[in-house]
This record gives C-alpha cells, sequence and structure tokens, in this order.
C-alpha cells in the first residue's frame, strides 16, 4: 500500500536533514586534508573549533608609530588606529582580538592580542599602514606592458633598474626653473633630483622611509619587491589622487575585455563621486603623453605597486601586479576599511597565556550539560516517552551546531571563546522551548476532540508561527549585537544567531516529521499512559480509535482530568464558558 502524503513528506524531510549533516560532515573532513595552514605557525588542522584568547592564549605585539622629525602621535590617531586595525581583523573572521593603546597617557603604543599564533599574512594585515595614492611617473628604469582602460587587463611587467652612480653634489640645483603646471610637468626633474634617483638605493633607508615623503613634492622611490628582488626605480610626481578617495575594494580576478579571466588576480577599486572625476581627468591628460609619462603609478606605502599605461579613461580602475588571492584580498580589506594615520613597526612579538583556561573551558561545558541534564528530566516528567524527541532533537542540533563551528574556525577564523559558549548555553533554552510550544499545540489539539494525526497537523499550524515569531526576535538580537559589539559579545552573537538558524531547521526536518511518524504507532495514537498522550492527563476521555469526548461533570467537584481541562482553557474559551453559563434556558442568543 502506498504510503499516505503526511509519511512521504516526513522521510522527505528527514532525508534532508540526514544530507545536511553529512553534508556538513563531508564539509569538515575535506577542510581537514585540504586546509593550507599559515606560514610560520604550529598550528595543524583538526576536527575540533579553535579556541579564543581567553581559553588557548596567544600572541601579543606592541605596535609603535613611526614618526617623520618633528611630529608628534596624538590620541586621537591612536584610537583612529584602533579602530581600523580591529575592522581589518574583523573582516577575516571573528577571531575577538583584544586591541587598546597603552604607554602615558594611552597615547604612545597600541597593544594587540590575538589568540593562536602570529603568522605573516595577519601581521601585514595589522602593521600595514596601506596609504595608497596615484602619482605620475616622470622617470623610469621600468618598462610595462600594463594598460589602465574601462576593461583593466593583466599586470605589469619591468626591467632591473639602474646601476646606481656617485652622491650628488650639494651645490646641486634643487628648485624647478619654472612653476609645474601638473603633476606630469618634468620641471619637477632638478639637477639634485636625478642625481638622488642615479644614486637611489631600493634596499636603503631611503626607500624603507618613502611612506614619510611629503605628499606634494616628487618622489624618488622603487617597485614593491617579487621573490625579494625588487625590479626599478622611479621619479614620481606629486600625489594627485589619495585613496581616502576610495569608497570600496574587492579581490577579484582580472578579466579581458572580452569577459574571459586571465587567471591573475587584482583589486577593484571604487571611488567617491569627486574621486572618480579626479582620476578620469588625470587620466585624459596622461592618454596623450608619450612613454613613460603616460604611466600612472599605484602607490602603496611608498613603493610603486604598478606603473601602468593609460589607454583609455575610466572611472573604476583595477590594481594588477603580481598578487596571489590571499595578498589582493588583504590589500582591498587595508584599503577599504581606510589607511591607518600613521605607519607603525612591530616593537615586540610575545606569546601571553590563557586569560581564563581549561578550568574556565571545563566550568562552562560543566553549566551546559547541567542545563541539558535538567531540560531532559523535565521533559520526561512533562512528556513522558514523548520526550525522547525533544532529547534527540537536542542532539541533532548540537551535532550540526558543532559541524558548523568547526567549519568556520578553520574558514572563517571563528574563534570560540568563553562567551561563545555561553551563546550555545542559550540556545539549549531556546531550541527546548520550540519543542514545548508544539507540543503543547498538539495537546490543545487533542483536548478538542481531533485525532492526533490531525492534531499534529494543525498543531503545527499553530506552533511554527509562535516558533518562527520568537525566533526571529533572537536572530535579531543576535544580528544588532553582531554589527555594533566588538571583542566576545560579538563571539556570543554568532553563537546565538546561528543556534537560532539550526532550531528552525531542526523542528523543521526532524521534531515535526519524527510526530507525523509517530502518529501512526499505535502506542502513542492510543494514548498510552507513558506515551505523554494520557486522556486522563490531557483533560478528554478517550473512546477509542483516537477519538475523545469532552469529561462528564460529577457534581461540585470535578475529576483530574477536569480540573486539568479547565486550567487549560485559553481566555476566550473561559469567556465563552461563563457566558454560556449565565446564558437564560430556554432563550435563544
Amino acid at each position: 500500500m502506498a504510503r499516505t502524503t503526511p509519511v512521504r513528506k516526513a522521510t522527505r524531510a528527514l532525508a534532508w536533514l540526514g544530507v545536511i549533516i553529512i553534508g556538513l560532515a563531508a564539509l569538515n573532513v575535506l577542510d581537514f586534508f585540504t586546509s593550507s595552514v599559515p606560514k610560520g605557525t604550529s598550528q595543524v588542522a583538526t576536527f575540533a573549533p579553535k579556541l579564543g584568547l581567553d581559553l588557548i592564549g596567544g600572541t601579543e605585539i606592541i605596535l609603535q608609530p613611526q614618526l617623520a622629525k618633528g611630529q608628534t602621535v596624538t590620541s586621537d590617531q591612536l584610537n583612529q588606529a584602533v579602530a581600523i586595525i580591529r575592522e581589518r581583523i574583523d573582516a577575516a573572521g571573528v577571531s575577538e582580538p583584544s586591541i587598546s593603546t597603552q604607554g602615558q597617557g594611552g597615547s604612545e603604543n597600541i597593544q594587540v592580542q590575538i589568540p593562536g599564533a602570529l603568522d605573516r599574512e595577519t601581521q601585514s594585515r595589522i602593521t600595514k599602514a596601506a596609504k595608497l595614492s596615484f602619482r605620475a611617473v616622470l622617470v623610469t628604469s621600468a618598462a610595462t606592458s600594463t594598460t589602465v582602460s574601462p576593461t583593466p587587463t593583466a599586470g605589469a611587467t619591468s626591467t632591473p633598474g639602474a646601476t646606481s652612480t656617485p652622491s650628488p653634489s650639494a651645490t646641486l640645483r634643487s628648485t624647478p626653473t619654472s612653476k609645474p603646471t601638473n603633476g606630469s610637468d618634468l620641471s619637477y626633474v632638478t639637477p639634485a633630483l636625478q642625481a638622488e634617483y642615479d644614486n637611489f638605493n631600493c634596499k636603503g633607508n631611503a626607500a624603507a622611509n618613502a611612506n614619510l615623503a611629503p605628499e606634494n613634492k616628487p618622489l624618488v622611490t622603487c617597485d614593491a619587491p617579487v621573490g625579494g628582488v625588487i625590479r626599478a626605480k622611479y621619479i614620481l610626481g606629486p600625489v594627485e589622487l589619495s585613496g581616502t578617495a576610495i569608497t570600496d575594494a574587492v579581490a577579484a580576478l582580472v578579466q579581458t575585455q572580452n569577459g574571459a579571466s586571465t587567471g591573475q588576480w587584482g583589486v577593484n577599486i571604487t571611488f567617491n563621486g569627486a574621486g572618480g572625476a579626479k582620476f578620469e581627468s588625470i587620466g585624459t591628460r596622461l592618454i596623450s603623453l608619450t612613454s613613460p609619462r603616460n604611466q600612472f603609478a599605484v602607490v602603496l606605502d611608498g613603493q610603486v605597486i604598478t606603473n601602468p599605461q593609460v589607454l583609455g579613461v575610466s572611472a573604476k580602475p583595477q590594481i594588477t601586479g603580481n598578487f596571489t588571492q590571499k595578498s589582493a584580498t588583504t590589500l582591498a580589506q587595508q584599503l577599504k576599511f581606510g589607511a591607518l594615520p600613521i605607519s607603525f613597526r612591530v616593537l615586540t612579538s610575545n606569546n601571553v597565556s590563557a586569560q581564563l583556561g581549561s578550568a574556565s573551558l571545563f566550568g562552562g561545558l560543566l553549566a551546559g550539560a547541567i542545563g541539558l541534564l535538567l531540560v531532559i528530566i523535565y521533559s520526561f516528567f512533562q512528556y513522558r516517552l514523548l520526550g525522547l524527541v525533544t532529547i534527540v532533537s537536542l542532539g541533532l542540533s548540537g551535532i550540526i551546531t558543532y559541524e558548523m563551528i568547526t567549519y568556520l574556525s578553520w574558514q572563517a577564523d571563528y574563534r570560540l571563546s568563553l562567551a561563545g559558549v555561553a551563546g550555545l548555553i542559550v540556545a539549549i533554552g531556546i531550541t527546548a522551548d520550540s519543542f514545548i510550544v508544539y507540543f503543547e499545540r498538539i495537546r490543545d489539539e487533542l483536548r478538542d476532540g481531533r485525532g492526533l494525526e490531525s492534531s499534529v497537523e494543525a498543531g503545527w499550524k499553530r506552533a511554527i508561527r509562535t516558533i518562527l515569531a520568537s525566533d526571529s526576535v533572537n536572530l535579531l538580537a543576535a544580528l544588532i549585537l553582531f554589527i555594533l559589539a566588538v571583542g566576545d559579545v560579538k563571539g556570543f552573537a554568532l553563537t546565538l544567531g546561528l543556534t537560532t538558524i539550526i532550531d528552525v531547521i531542526v523542528v523543521s526536518l526532524f521534531t515535526h516529521p519524527t510526530l507525523q511518524l509517530l502518529a501512526r504507532v499505535r502506542f502513542f495514537y492510543e494514548g498510552h499512559r507513558a506515551s505523554g498522550l494520557d486522556p486522563n492527563a490531557l483533560g478528554a476521555v478517550y473512546r477509542g480509535r483516537a477519538q475523545f469526548r469532552t469529561p462528564v461533570a460529577v457534581g461540585a467537584k470535578n475529576t483530574g482530568s477536569s480540573r486539568e481541562a479547565a486550567r487549560r482553557q485559553t481566555i476566550a474559551e473561559r469567556k465563552a464558558a461563563e457566558a454560556e453559563a449565565n446564558r437564560p434556558k430556554g432563550k435563544d442568543s
């Protein structure tokens, strides 16, 4: 005999739940064998989630501002740098770092504590000033096949730099003979500047401090090293467009004009209105010049990333070069969240011990286990064997939650802190509340005289609305906390939101389908005393084949089932009963 529609729906839902659980497990196994551990660290991919700073400890680095002579750092600059560093780290995952200022008056250095070991990518993300600027190329030893057009193409190529010459004489003229008219004017190249260029050492102190050069003056610098090799040096005009005009930056594969991917990574830049207009204006000027003055250098922290020729005008350029996916993503995050107001160097780097440690983690897990045990005891006491559905549902929620947290740990750098454990404990109550709402709706339908199968369907329609409303409030609160909060609260918000979504999945794909199947089991549809659907406990009297009738009153004292039925009446039902009792006999309403 063909299975009924509810049974087919229940089987299909349980199958989808199995697909989700097995799929998440497969992703974790795949991640275990394929995940790349950051170089320079001792991390090993495991099937367990990574722990937070408070539970496992990590690395502490002290950042010291790099200032030119006569410059001083202000509290506002330090606070702005703290905010930018936090955004950069959070963009890579929910690692819950601790970032603060330290020193006299809190205005000298920045202290950054992150969980686990510090890899080179993370250090670059934290310490790089990411001061982006656009300067016209005046003189260079680099050849280029790169172009800037409405559809950017592949990265730059270049030739080795020129050899050094003896130091320039101090008597060489250092001021232009005529006032330059634009950033491409060769009047900037004075004898003194030309001699500085000829003598410039790309591995010397001058190159290292190129990011401190004034923006309103020409710059002698080199390109960013590739594989430890510096290929060329440049004389660049003053800054014509600053990175502060950037509103968005996204790492993406470079495409040709035909839309085909080149396989190389770049960074797509979006300017604000004034920045886009300025960039177009500069491109219009450069397109008419001869090489190398038709090149526009993209300068990051004093080094030239790329020096493309301008063959077309575009307000949305793409930075190309020798990028990998990681380096392009890091650069995009640095540019998107703003340049640091000042440059920093790592003063010290030390390991820090766990703030709380394994004892606190054990305490949190013990509290969760106690809460789970109390929920199990309550479920058996209130719902008898029907409570087994609650227990299995909680177990499935725990499995899915563990798989999700483990996957996020190794893919999004999520760190499980004690606050996150607290979010998981709260989730036990949220999940149990959904079951209670559903079970009570079924019992209400049974009291009204419905059979168990129809009670399951009718109760589900009423319960799911309540469950979704409750979970929506929890999810909204978690979303607001995640967006506005920092540190441990962010981790709590993530686990709270994640478990709320999992609650809806489990109650929809397991709890309801399971009750659809149990409604066809004789032990439950006949209302056995241990089933949790005992007629006496529900305030209805069973009269066979899943049919109930209202209990008959026996004088001034009702039976226990009648009292239970009266106690569980809604306000509307109670008012209707009172109106019926007060209506004069023999008269129509």
